[in-house]
C-alpha cells in the first residue's frame, strides 16, 4: 500500500517491476482515461503489452454484462494466466475489475490506483470485489486482493464536494467504531476536508487506511471483527438499489443507514455519545435529502436479500460507545419496518 501525494510517480519502479513482460490491461471510465491513464500507462512501460479496456462511470460499471465483456474482449486480446489488470477510478470501477481479475482464468493478479476518496479509504483496501444484481448490491463476488494500491491524495484536490463527502462517510464509519482519534480529526477539519484542502486530507486518508489494514489482517474474509465496517450499510445499500442506483451517491446513502442504526441502538439504551457526535457530524455535512417515496416494505424486501441477512433474520452493526460497536440480531422484520416508517419522515429524530 503506497499513500500520499505524488506517489504514483514514486511507484514507477514496483509498477515496471511487477508489469515486466507482461500483458497489462487497464480498466478505467471514460473521464479518468483522460486524466490518469497516460501516467499509469507510462509507468507500466515494461509491459510487453497495454491495452486500455473502458468501462461505464459509476455504479453502471458493476453488472454482469459490463463483466462478461471485459473477459471476453481480455480472450479476444490476447489475455493469458500470468497477464495483469490495473483499476484506475473509484470504488465502482476497482470493485468491477478486481471482480473481473479474481475470475478471468480462475484468477490474475491486479493492482488499484483508486482516484476518490471513498476509494483511497474504503473500497480499494481488503480484497472485497464484486457486481451488482438488480435485486441487491454487491450480490455476486469475490474474496481477491490486490498486489498494490497506489493511493496518491493529490488526485483528491479536484473531486467535487459531492464526492468527498460520499468518502468521508466511509471515514466516520470507521473513526465512529474504530478509531476515535481519527473521528475527532474529522470533526476539527470538516471545512477543509469538504473544500478538498489535500493537506487537510492526507493525514485523514493515511489513518482512515491504517485503521482498515488494522481490521482486515486480522479478519481477511469478514467472518468476525471487520463485520463491524458494515456499519450504516445494511439500510445504505437497500436504499441504493431501490433507487437503482441513482439520485444518492454510495456514502450519501450510507449516512443515512448510519442514522438508523444509530435508532436502533437508541433502543437498546447504548451509544448516547456516539448518537450525538454522529448526527452532529453528518448535520454538517449538507447531505441531500432522501428523495420521496421510499416505502418501508421495498426497502425491507431488499435488505431481506442483503449479503448479510441470515435466516433468521436481520443483522445489524451497532455502536456501543466511540471505538466499540457489536453485531446484533435481536431487532425483527416487524419492528425493523415499525421505525422505519417514523425514520423515512425525519430521519435526523
Amino acid at each position: 500500500m503506497l499513500v500520499g501525494a505524488g506517489v504514483l510517480a514514486t511507484a514507477r519502479d514496483d509498477l515496471s517491476t511487477w508489469c515486466s513482460g507482461r500483458r497489462v490491461f487497464l480498466v478505467s471510465s471514460a473521464p479518468l482515461r483522460d486524466r490518469f491513464e497516460s501516467a499509469v500507462a507510462s509507468a507500466c512501460s515494461a509491459a510487453s503489452a497495454i491495452e486500455t479496456l473502458e468501462v461505464p462511470d459509476g455504479e453502471a460499471a458493476k453488472s454482469l454484462s459490463v463483466a462478461g465483456e471485459l473477459w471476453r474482449e481480455m480472450l479476444r486480446r490476447g489475455g493469458k494466466r500470468d497477464s495483469r489488470l490495473v483499476t484506475i477510478g473509484g470504488g465502482s470501477v476497482g470493485d468491477l475489475g478486481g471482480f473481473t481479475a479474481a475470475c478471468f482464468l480462475r484468477g490474475i493478479e491486479y493492482s488499484q490506483v483508486p482516484t476518490t476518496l471513498l476509494a483511497q479509504v474504503d473500497a480499494s483496501i481488503g480484497g472485497k470485489t464484486g457486481i451488482d444484481l438488480p435485486e441487491a448490491k454487491n450480490s455476486v463476488g469475490a474474496f481477491h486482493h490486490p498486489a498494490m494500491v497506489i493511493a496518491d491524495t493529490s488526485f483528491l484536490g479536484s473531486l467535487p464536494t459531492a464526492e468527498l463527502r460520499s468518502g468521508l462517510v466511509e471515514v466516520i464509519k470507521m473513526a465512529a467504531l474504530l478509531d476515535p482519534n481519527l473521528l475527532n480529526l474529522v470533526e476539527e477539519t470538516l471545512d477543509d476536508l469538504l473544500a478538498g484542502d489535500v493537506a487537510a486530507l492526507g493525514p485523514v486518508v493515511v489513518t482512515a487506511i491504517q485503521s482498515k489494514i488494522r481490521v482486515v489482517e486480522e479478519d481477511p474474509e469478514e467472518g468476525d471483527a471487520r463485520r463491524l465496517l458494515n456499519f450504516g450499510h445494511t439500510l445504505g445499500h437497500a436504499i441504493e438499489s431501490v433507487l437503482g442506483y441513482k439520485t444518492l451517491r454510495h456514502g450519501e446513502a450510507v449516512a443515512y443507514g448510519i442514522l438508523f442504526a444509530l435508532r436502533l441502538a437508541g433502543l437498546q439504551g447504548s451509544a448516547a455519545e456516539v448518537d450525538r457526535r454522529l448526527r452532529a457530524l453528518l448535520g454538517r455535512m449538507g447531505l441531500p435529502s432522501l428523495p420521496d417515496g421510499l416505502l418501508p416494505a421495498d426497502l425491507i424486501a431488499t435488505m431481506q436479500r442483503d449479503k448479510k441477512a441470515t435466516e433468521s433474520g436481520p443483522v445489524w452493526v451497532l455502536p456501543v460507545a466511540l471505538g466499540e460497536g457489536r453485531m446484533d440480531d435481536s431487532i425483527g422484520w416487524d419492528r425493523v419496518e415499525q421505525e422505519l416508517g417514523a425514520f423515512l419522515l425525519d430521519p435526523m429524530l
